[in-house]
């Protein structure tokens, strides 16, 4: 299929659990718009013809995908921090959303050992901020708060964690995350209980992989840099297990969730978002995949890193939730989803059309058959 910038009208019938005729004319308030996820998703939603407003820090980093993305003019978007209540309120109430996707976080583990306060500021005070906005509206139908696998108590089992399971997210940064889902069900519980009550869900994704993504200490972000400079990728724990997916996918999910919760609120509550089974993989074999895809010679080396904090070296999703509630289940595996991933970061280094590129690969997505690897996993 050719590039091009149009809509995504008539993909909607593609996929059996959304539409996007839902969405157009629809004003959604997205908080971490200029993020990775953030800047994906408010793609999807303006191509989408809904009305959107992102509240965000400036991008995090330099290159920036928002900036990228040729979203400018196209949405509104406003700088602020979502630790100040003040300058949220005055954007939320001039947005007057019917739809609120929370995204804005501080997501790197590894900056939440270097930081834990403001890591805590900003992802359980900022939660709270964004339900008080929400407590105040009249206007909001759905609400979704997007956290992380990472909130469960992680006893490194080769299981995959439901959504019953504890919440006890071990560094600063997956307690934080813990303690944004338990503000949530907090609310959920005291304020939001009413006929007329918005309907208040959370969603539980692994990690995502995808074009744009620039962060530190993010291992494909970190192989495209070393493929970039032509050095060797480090990988610091190639033995870790992590539900590696394409950032189309739990986007996907979050959109469904927000829509289907919005037109009858029994649809509301915790939801994993994961890769099947079979695309469970290690860092390691993550890497290799790289590597095959990307060619030219590119290589990694294993480096333990002396006195290197905390990390989780196992970590799945049961993901039977949201399939069974919805019929929802993942469309790339995960050898497509890097194999995404390469093409846009190649198209970036080329200085290609990415905005015409992002439209691309979210048409692929949605053309692609839903649950290609279900037989095999």
């Amino acid at each position: 299929m050719g590039r091009g910038t149009g809509s995504l009208e008539g993909m909607g019938r593609l996929m059996k659990y959304i539409d996007f005729e839902f969405y157009r004319g629809k004003r959604v308030f997205v908080t971490g718009h200029t993020g990775f996820k953030g800047t994906w998703l408010c793609r999807i939603l303006v191509q989408a013809g809904a009305v959107v407003t992102g509240y965000s820090l400036p991008a995090p980093t330099q290159p920036n995908l928002f900036a990228l993305s040729g979203l400018e003019g196209r949405m509104t978007s406003v700088i602020g921090d979502i630790r100040d209540r003040t300058a949220l309120s005055a954007a939320f109430n001039q947005a007057e959303p019917e739809i609120v996707l929370h995204l804005a976080a501080q997501p790197i583990v590894r900056d939440s050992y270097k930081d834990p306060a403001y890591t805590y500021e900003t992802n359980v005070m900022g939660t709270v901020n964004i339900l008080e906005c929400v407590r105040g509206s009249s206007c909001v139908r759905s609400f979704l708060n997007v956290t992380t696998d990472k909130v469960y108590l992680n006893n490194e089992w080769p299981w995959g964690y439901r959504e019953n399971e504890p919440l006890d997210g071990f560094d600063p940064y997956s307690n934080s995350k813990s303690c944004s889902e338990l503000v949530t069900h907090s609310y959920l519980n005291s304020f939001f209980g009413g006929k007329n009550a918005p309907a208040i869900s959370t969603a539980r994704a692994g990690n995502v992989i995808g074009g744009g993504d620039f962060a530190n200490d993010r291992i494909i972000p970190d192989c495209v840099r070393a493929a970039q400079k032509g050095v060797p990728i480090i990988v610091r724990n190639p033995h870790s297990t992590r539900p590696y997916q394409h950032v189309l996918e739990p986007l996907f999910a979050y959109l469904m969730i927000a829509q289907r919760q919005y037109e009858d609120k029994c649809f509301a509550g915790w939801y994993n978002v994961g890769p099947d089974e079979c695309d469970c993989v290690t860092t390691g074999e993550l890497v290799d995949l790289f590597c095959e895809r990307w060619g030219e010679g590119v290589r990694w080396e294993s480096q333990v890193e002396a006195g290197a904090p905390h990390e989780a070296g196992f970590l799945k999703l049961d993901c039977t939730k949201i399939k069974t509630t919805f019929g929802w289940s993942p469309r790339w595996p995960i050898e497509e989803a890097v194999e995404k991933n390469c093409a846009w970061s190649k198209a970036w280094l080329a200085e290609d059309d990415l905005p015409a590129l992002m439209d691309e690969q979210i048409r692929e997505y949605l053309n692609s058959r839903n649950g290609t690897r279900a037989l095999s996993c």
